[in-house]
């Protein structure tokens, strides 16, 4: 139910608590039978403006209370087409929470006497925010139930009633144990109204100063040479209950005009009395019969500047600086470069050598001289600098006279100057680099390779696009330097050809040439012997595959190998000087602890490349695993990286933290989408549907009987191992039987057709494909069920043939072969054997027949058919189980999207760690109808 389409009202209640939120179509139609649901419905007599003057209009209505309404008001302020007054009050429902959030609430007595929250007290930018919202107010905002027999109808003041809403809010959200601490009395911490009489006059005391009365606020004037002469305080007044009043206390002593109202100067001695318990020095005021103004001594400046005025500020006393003197001296951090830069650049990174580090002060962002930080040191808290008077904090005074910081290890120091900032003395800080340190920051954090100009090499038989070339520019820069580099493109973005033209043009300097280690899925050894014959003719390539394999005799030019042989024939790989290494597909070594992963590090090279569409798939220590090869020590021990990067943001997501990790692989890491702006803008559209199809009686009593007897197994398990066990049980079963009865029962020769509504959809959706001379690409994860395919489309005599990951290299060339040709037009595949690394754009339909856990993984298999070389446009088709585990994880999988720049924590084994009652929502059958 869309409630951002019917008009919203507010009717106050005393208790605030007590008040209601009235939904009602503007048209005055009937309300649908959902709003049953959501509050009391009826009808009511309201005061519109609906089609002129005000006039009484009776219709029907949904009342909520306002405690359930807030919500659902809050979750509108990103919603579209939205009424104006239901998009008025979820920015007021969301200035409410706003309020609360900062502790904008005081406990008090209504006037017919109940506990109450209000909120309270405003600043000046709460009450601006409400004058604002209530010049905004649509006049359909304002209606109120009326007396249709009064004379006169008028809309409610909408100041008025924007405050007793924020009442309302303030009177709904502390209702908690935890509110007797903080009100002193138990009353406040229930739902239930209660008489509170009795606390009438300690509620009085409670908003005396509080927002009643005066607060003093202060303005600091310089009248001379700030050299010679004190700054002088003016003492000023501000209304609490009008934050935005203010006048200077002489004012009031002199019985000037001033606005603040009767017994102003009972009041401000109050005020007076309140802020000098805050400050002391403010003490000296009370000495004075008209307290007007305070000359400041350089001992109430240093304390001033040293956190009286944060605790001045926390208190709500504003001071306000002279305009002639500067606030703007800062302080950041300095990594000093040594004299020479390295022959070596990523050699010495590697060295762990330890850089100085230093305090450097700043003047508006320009940074001080040797002398001028000598001057601060020793300086007053005003210090005359660069032709201006400049405010010297003492912490600022301090790192001037205690400049130098333990120094950082290269690859910190490193990572420091590429995210600009690092913890120093336990606060976040900024920090910057001289010298050769600070060039090579700004040249790495150069995006696409930097400005400098590139021209393909001229061995490439071939044009490269213009980001391929961006790209080439990229890995060249940071393999000169030593570094290795992950090209994480989209799959079909021409990764191959960008590598290629990389060895081309490193074989024309001696110092890089050498032959080049292509470590692939076997299923792709072809296809990449393919390309470098296309691109680079002349250049040698050789397989470093199957049994006849040697490295007798290797010239500069290309070894391919997969990852199972190199695993096998480490040894013999990391006796070979090779020039580059290049693993693609790179998720392959994503698992640190693989034996894979192992031999893959075990291979010297001058230059590392990586090439995965998918650089995180689940975790950020895949992210680590890729870099580390590439650039190792960049990202420090995996426990450290765990605790410093992957747990604030996969546990705690922070979002500082992802800033701050994406700063820092920024220049070690591209990655580029088919979507971004100028990338493969000739590539057709593709479009994404989710067909929903029902379970057949067979599949939802074999659904119901799989979840109850499992969860029984789970309910019954007594250690966390064996829970987690019985979880993804559960799960690979009810997925099963989401695909087909025959699948979830290993019934290889059963009867297949009218028992699944999924297989039924499958064969009209290859019926429509085939009709119209297409070809389609269906993915599966399991083998069993895409053996069940294979059977049920021969049965039907549509042509298919099927790969998994124990077809034989050269019968999965062939069959691609055959596929692009047009001679099969169905093409089954095992989403893990077949998900990367293949071109398939003779497809122009891809179907996921069940869904994985992971959208990263689907959208790699999608790219099979989607990618450079496709001229038609791409219909992908996603069949879902309606009501089921499917359905729910389709949903969850929308939430997963950005994974390759973030965070994605961990498919089925997240899964296991939900508890029975939320393991049981996730996978019951729903009646959706």
């Amino acid at each position: 139910m869309r409630l951002g389409r019917f008009a919203v009202v507010f009717e106050p209640g005393d208790p605030p608590r007590t008040g209601t939120v009235s939904f009602y179509d503007p048209a005055g139609h009937a309300l649908p039978e959902e709003f049953d649901e959501l509050g009391e419905c009826g009808e009511l007599d309201l005061a519109l403006p609906l089609d002129g003057p005000v006039a009484a209009w009776t219709l029907p209505v949904c009342a909520v209370p306002v405690g359930d309404a807030i919500r659902h008001l809050v979750a509108l302020r990103d919603a579209e087409d939205v009424t104006p007054a239901a998009a008025f009050w979820s920015a007021v429902a969301v200035t409410g929470l706003h309020l609360a959030a900062r502790g904008r609430l005081l406990p008090g007595v209504s006037p017919d006497g109940y506990d109450a929250w209000r909120v309270g007290p405003f600043d000046v930018a709460d009450v601006e925010r409400i004058r604002a919202l209530a010049a905004a107010m649509p006049p359909e905002a304002r209606a109120m139930p009326v007396d249709v027999a009064a004379e006169q109808l008028v809309l409610p003041e909408p100041e008025g009633l924007i405050r007793a809403f924020l009442d309302a809010v303030a009177d709904t959200l502390p209702r908690i144990p935890a509110a007797t601490w903080l009100a002193g009395d138990p009353r406040f911490t229930g739902l239930e109204p209660e008489p509170a009489d009795d606390l009438a006059d300690w509620a009085k005391e409670v908003s005396a100063g509080v927002d009643t009365g005066l607060r003093v606020a202060l303005r600091l004037e310089g009248r001379g040479d700030l050299d010679t002469t004190p700054l002088t305080a003016v003492v000023r007044m501000r209304s609490l209950a009008d934050p935005t009043l203010v006048s200077d206390a002489a004012a009031l002593w002199e019985g000037d005009e001033h606005g603040l109202g009767e017994g102003a100067t009972f009041e401000a001695m109050l005020a007076v009395r309140r802020a000098a318990a805050v400050w002391t020095p403010l003490g000296r005021l009370l000495d004075e019969a008209a307290p007007v103004e305070l000359e400041l001594l350089d001992e109430d400046l240093v304390d001033l500047l040293g956190g009286a005025e944060a605790r001045l500020a926390a208190a709500g006393i504003d001071i306000e600086w002279p305009p002639q003197l500067s606030r703007e001296l800062n302080a950041r951090a300095l990594v000093s470069s040594p004299p020479e830069p390295p022959a070596e650049v990523a050699a010495f990174f590697r060295s762990s050598v330890p850089m100085s580090l230093s305090w450097q002060l700043t003047l508006a962002g320009a940074p001080l001289t040797d002398a001028e930080m000598d001057l601060v040191a020793k300086s007053r808290p005003i210090v005359r600098l660069r032709e201006q008077w400049v405010a010297v904090e003492p912490e600022l005074a301090r790192k001037s006279r205690e400049r130098q910081l333990k120094p950082l290890k290269a690859y910190d120091a490193l990572a420091a100057t590429l995210i600009g900032s690092a913890e120093v003395e336990g606060e976040r800080v900024e920090v910057v680099a001289d010298g050769w340190l600070g060039a090579l920051r700004e040249r790495m954090a150069e995006p696409d390779g930097g400005p400098e100009p590139l021209e393909p090499p001229v061995a490439l038989d071939g044009t490269l696009r213009e980001y391929q070339l961006r790209g080439l520019r990229w890995l060249e820069r940071m393999t000169s330097l030593g570094f290795g580099g992950c090209l994480a493109d989209d799959m079909g973005l021409g990764k191959t050809v960008t590598v290629i033209s990389l060895h081309l043009r490193r074989q024309a300097d001696p110092a890089s040439a050498g032959p080049t280690l292509v470590i692939c899925p076997a299923s792709v050894l072809g296809n990449w012997e393919r390309e470098i014959r296309r691109f680079a003719p002349g250049t040698p390539v050789r397989r470093f595959h199957g049994t006849a394999r040697s490295l007798d005799d290797l010239a500069d030019g290309f070894v391919l190998t997969s990852y199972g042989t190199m695993r096998v024939d480490a040894g013999s790989l990391a006796a070979q000087d090779w020039a580059m290494v290049i693993a693609d597909e790179a998720q392959y070594v994503k698992n640190r602890l693989s034996g894979t992963a192992k031999a893959l590090r075990e291979i010297p090279a001058r230059a590392r490349v990586a090439l995965t569409g998918t650089p995180v798939e689940n975790n950020l220590s895949e992210l680590w695993a890729i870099l580390d090869w590439t650039t190792p020590g960049l990202l420090d021990k995996v426990g450290t990286f765990r605790a410093r990067w992957a747990r604030p943001i996969e546990v705690d997501r922070d979002g500082a933290t992802v800033e701050r990790l994406s700063r820092l692989v920024r220049p070690f890491l591209m990655r580029r989408r088919k979507s971004d702006p100028g990338i493969a803008p000739e590539l057709p559209p593709k479009t994404v549907t989710d067909h929903l199809v029902s379970l057949t009686g067979e599949q939802a009593t074999l659904y119901q009987k799989v979840v109850a007897e499992v969860m029984a197994e789970i309910r019954a398990s007594t250690t966390n191992i064996a829970r987690r066990g019985l979880v993804l049980k559960l799960l690979v079963g009810l997925k099963q039987v989401c695909n087909h009865p025959a699948h979830y029962l290993k019934e290889p020769h059963g009867k297949l057709t009218g028992r699944s509504e999924k297989l039924q959809l499958l064969d009209d959706l290859l019926e429509t494909i085939l009709a119209e001379d297409g070809g389609a690409l269906v993915f599966t994860q399991y083998v069993q069920m895409a053996r069940l395919l294979e059977r049920h489309l021969a049965e039907r005599g549509v042509p298919a043939q099927l790969l998994h990951g124990g077809t034989p290299v050269p019968q999965r060339e062939e069959m691609v072969r055959r596929f692009q040709a047009g001679d099969v037009p169905v093409f089954l595949l095992s989403l893990k054997a077949a998900g990367t690394g293949l071109n398939l754009t003779r497809a122009d339909h891809v179907i996921h027949y069940d869904r994985w856990w992971n959208p990263a993984v689907e959208e790699q298999a999608t790219d099979r058919a989607y990618r450079i070389g496709q001229t038609k446009p791409v219909q992908v088709h996603r069949l879902i189980a309606q009501g089921t585990l499917e359905d729910r994880i389709a949903a969850l999988l929308e939430s997963k999207r950005e994974l390759a720049d973030a965070v994605l924590t961990g498919g089925e084994t997240a899964l296991t760690e939900l508890s029975d009652a939320e393991l049981l929502r996730l996978v019951q059958l729903r009646d959706e109808g």
